[in-house]
């Protein structure tokens, strides 16, 4: 087969012990899933369950040990960090009851959902989709995926970020206000999920801006440390 011009590269993620990469198909992300961070961008109660979605190439891998530079994004001026699980689908399928949600993960990995948040909150003061707040180029950096068999205890790990050694998100990931398997469940009624999607599960308190020059290192327990800094 042959195109008007040269295919894009296919995204891809390191996998840790492996040699094959995980190709990205699609990155679905999870708003709002902790209850402190809903209340602390003005909301209360367990909502049900929303999703947006980032473009694959929007994905930035970093391989364990190392730091990634990302540019501080163009139009922003409140550049937000939200550390986030990351859930990386090897078995697709519709209507996955949570029950049998495991049994299509692959792995999971540690991720930043960048946003730029004066961008989101103007699209959301005017009724309008937000895509130019979390969509953006390089919006996704993640790190390696751990195989499920190797990750231990995720649904009940600790989560945290640290900007310059400072402390700025921790929390459990047994605070999701929609756990792992019920997210499965949810998105793929709505959606059917394909290897090599990623679920980006959501964010817990404490988000905040950073600024070129900053350096940000975060975590899932047990999944290694994922390290960013802005340029």
């Amino acid at each position: 087969m042959s195109y008007v011009f040269a295919a894009p590269a296919i995204t891809s993620v390191p996998v840790l012990g492996r040699a094959e990469r995980f190709p990205v198909h699609r990155v679905y992300c999870v708003g709002r899933n902790y209850v402190e961070h809903a209340q602390e961008m003005g909301f209360t109660g367990r909502e049900p369950p929303f999703f947006f979605l980032k473009p694959a190439d929007a994905i930035v891998p970093v391989p364990q040990g190392e730091t990634a530079t990302i540019p501080y994004p163009t139009l922003t001026k409140n550049l937000h960090h939200e550390i986030e699980l990351v859930v990386a689908i090897g078995t697709g399928g519709r209507g996955i009851k949570a029950a049998d949600a495991h049994q299509h993960i692959f792995g999971y990995a540690v991720g930043l959902d960048m946003t730029r948040r004066d961008l989101q909150g103007e699209m959301k003061k005017q009724g309008r989709p937000w895509d130019i707040g979390k969509a953006y180029d390089q919006s996704g950096p993640m790190g390696p995926i751990t195989p499920a068999a190797q990750a231990g205890e995720v649904a009940s790990a600790a989560i945290w970020l640290q900007v310059n050694g400072q402390d700025r998100q921790r929390s459990n990931v047994s605070k999701l206000i929609w756990n792992i398997a019920e997210t499965i469940e949810h998105l793929s009624a709505a959606w059917e999920l394909a290897p090599g999607d990623l679920i980006f599960t959501g964010t817990p308190e404490g988000v905040a801006a950073v600024v070129s020059g900053d350096t940000l290192v975060g975590a899932v327990d047990g999944l290694g440390e994922l390290r960013v800094r802005i340029g």
